[in-house]
This record gives structure tokens, sequence and C-alpha cells, in this order.
């Protein structure tokens, strides 16, 4: 039979065509294959609130997909992470021991948003509210949403805590409304006593969505009830959100978080690979971080690959072996000259330059910034090295790109809105 990942990456793949590619990421792709046992296969999330999910929406597909795989009929149990479930040095730390103030790395790009947090978590209600934190996808919002959530069920067990995403809160709302049940969607999120909502860009555009975060906050904070809400932009720059939210969003404290430096991306490493039981040599720590410099749970991610597939296969930890992962990883496995097509095709739509304008020796202004996006974003997402990205463009010399990437850092570092479609173009790709 072949590996527990292997089949468990050939079930997702048929349960990404039978689901909503939003709900495949939220609810399918962060599923743990823990074991096969007595027909059954164990697969594990975070919280009860996902298994709820998973067994009312996603069970059937599931067990559908992983029957048509192993070539038998299977059953399908899913359990929350506990202390049996964990990493070996994450034993005995509950059930959310990977999102706790503990292992959060703290670097230049977030001790901010780390010391805003820990402060609500250790005063709920008293400054901060709501807590604003905003930042790109992967780069550790939830898990400080989620520390909170720890540390004040650590200090006030008795407090009621209401963790969402925003793409749930609508659902459950549309739900209601169709019932005619909205007093219970009333009861459920205005009594309690800290409600953290997770992406609430979400709720752009839906106007009675809108209407009830608005009531929703205004209830909780004159009462002085904690909020904490993460984006991944500020709400002055969620163009269609309604005005009286965007000015209440900004009423407490806002916390951005950037892309860690390389020194907490290796931090970032070599934590994770010690909570595996794993060690690595310096220069392979140093590569990962080198390659992988926008989001943590790639560099994560990369670790966990090394790890499993170290284990599974026996395969030795060489430079050569973390560099297939890694490309497997920052392309999701998509051939690196189809992700680079991608790009290049993302570019030209977003600033309305050809792609073989783009590809050209033609120099002007418009033509030249779209080349460097692509080169900056090329680099981002494949860890193609300045050489090769310098082929793809007809022979350019390592210096050309070295010097339009560094003109479009620079350039993300002083001017926020090109920063915001930068990222937007990176998202896109990686979301598709």
């Amino acid at each position: 039979m072949e590996s527990l990942a292997d089949i468990w990456k050939q079930a997702l793949e048929k349960c990404r065509s039978e689901v909503t590619e939003v709900s495949y990421n939220l609810w399918l792709a962060p599923l743990e294959f823990v074991k096969f046992e007595n027909s059954t296969v164990i697969l594990m999330t975070t919280s009860s609130h996902k298994a709820l999910i998973f067994n009312d929406k996603f069970k059937d597909i599931v067990k559908k997909a992983l029957s048509e795989v192993m070539g038998f009929d299977v059953d399908v149990d899913v359990i929350v992470s506990s202390p049996v479930a964990a990493e070996p040095e994450e034993q005995g730390r509950g059930a959310e021991f990977e999102y706790t103030f503990d292992n959060f790395i703290v670097g230049s790009s977030n001790k901010f948003a780390h010391a805003a947090s820990l402060r609500v978590a250790t005063a709920p209600g008293v400054e901060y509210n709501p807590l604003f934190i905003y930042g790109r996808s992967g780069l550790g919002k939830t898990h400080l949403m989620l520390a909170i959530n720890h540390e004040i069920k650590k200090r006030r067990p008795n407090a009621v805590i209401l963790y969402t995403t925003g793409e749930s809160f609508t659902n459950e709302l549309i739900t209601c409304i169709a019932e005619k049940n909205t007093k219970a969607f009333h009861n459920k999120y205005r009594n309690v006593d800290i409600l953290l909502v997770d992406d609430i860009q979400f709720i752009q555009n839906k106007v009675s969505v809108q209407e009830e975060i608005f009531h929703t906050f205004n209830t909780l904070t004159q009462n002085n009830k904690q909020v904490v809400l993460t984006s991944d932009r500020p709400p002055k720059e969620m163009e269609l959100l309604d005005e009286r939210l965007r000015t209440r969003f900004e009423w407490g404290l806002m916390a951005d978080i950037q892309p860690p430096d390389i020194d907490t991306r290796m931090a970032i490493v070599v934590r994770k690979a010690s909570s595996l039981g794993l060690t690595l040599s310096d220069q392979i720590v140093e590569f990962i971080a080198e390659k992988i410099k926008q989001n943590i749970r790639q560099l994560e991610g990369t670790v966990k690959k090394l790890h499993a597939v170290h284990t599974l296969n026996g395969t030795p930890i060489t430079l050569e072996t973390v560099q297939e992962i890694i490309k497997d990883i920052v392309t999701d496995n998509v051939p690196v000259s189809v992700t680079v097509d991608k790009i290049i095709e993302n570019v030209s739509n977003v600033y309305g330059v050809s792609v073989s304008d783009i590809l050209s020796e033609k120099r002007n202004s418009a033509i030249s910034t779209a080349r460097q996006i692509s080169m900056y974003i090329i680099r981002e997402i494949t860890g193609l090295s300045m050489q090769q990205i310098g082929e793809r463009f007809g022979g350019k010399s390592h210096s050309t790109v070295h010097h339009s990437i560094s003109l479009i850092e620079n350039r993300i570092a002083k001017d926020i809105a090109f920063k915001n479609q930068v990222y937007d173009i990176i998202k896109n790709i990686q979301d598709k």
C-alpha cells in the first residue's frame, strides 16, 4: 500500500473537485491524516467547531474519496488535536498546543502585534478594544488570535469566548435569516465576553452581514467585552466596507504584521524542526529561510514535509532534498514553468501590458514596471535563482534581475497602495 501521505494527497485532490476552493482551503486542506485502523481513517483537526463542520458537511465527500483511492470501503473519523495526538515536545499542552504565546516566534516584524495581543489576553475589555491585527496571509495573525484565546481560557476558565471567521459568520447569518431564526444568532454572538473574528475582510460588500457586525460590535464594546479582528489589510484599504464599520474598527488599536526578517525565519524553522524531533544543519536552516520569505505557514510546511519524507521514506536530509521540497511547496506542486507563465499573465492583466511586451526588450515605463514586478513575484513564489529568472526573460543578467527586484522591494517599502497591489497578485496566484 502507498504511504499514508500519498493516499491522503490523492484523496484531497478528489475532494477538491467536489467543493468550492474556499471550503477546500478552510475545512479540508488543514486536516491531518493520523492513522488507519480497523477500516477507519482517523483525521485530525484543531478545534471542536471544525470537527462539527466536517462531520456535517464534508465527511461523506472525504469518505468516498478515500474509499476510491484505497480500493475498498472505509469509514472516517475526525478527532480534535489533543495531548495524545500532539507532536513530541508539545505533549500535555492541550488542544491548542500550536497556538500559544510561548511558541510564537517574536521578531522585529511582529513584536508590536505580539505585545498588543498579550496585553489584550491579560486584560480583555480594558483597553485596545477592538484589537485589529492585519497583514498578509501566513504571517501569524491567526496564531496570535488563538494565543489570546488560549491565554484567556487559562486565566479565566469561565469566560465565554467565541472564535469564528468572516466567512463562517456570513454563512451562519445567511442560514439564520433563511430559517427566520436571527434571535438565536443574536444570542450567540452578543452574549460573549470575547469575540474573535478571523479574516474580517470577507464581509466587504455584504450589506446585511455588515449591519449585523455593526450592531454586534456596538453591543459588545459598550459592555466592555473584548473584540479582536484580523484582516489581510487595514480598514482604510477595505474599499467596500461601510464607513461606520471602518470607523469602529479603527477605534481601538491597529497592529500590523510584516513578513519576518531572516533571523526570525531561521528561528521559526529551528523551532518547528525541534517540535518534530528533527535536527537540521545550520546550512539547511539558512537555505530554507532564504528561499521562503513571505509566508510562515510555508516555512513550517517545508519542515513538516521534510520530516515526513525522512520518516516515511527514509530519505536523508540533504540540501538537494530540501530544494525539491521547497520547489513543491512554493509552487503548490505545479511545474515551475506553468507557475512562471501564470505570474506573467496575471501581471499582464493587472497592468494592461501584453505578455509579449513583458518578455521583450522594450523599455518604456509601463512595460519595465510590469517586467520588474514579474521578476519579483517569480522570485518570491518559485524560489528560482536570479540567473534562472534572467533566462526566462531572454537571457537577462544576474545583476539586471537583482536590480529589478531591488527596485520593487524599495517601492513596496515606501508605497502601501503599490505593496497591496503586488501582494494581491501573489495571493491571487497562490489561491488558484
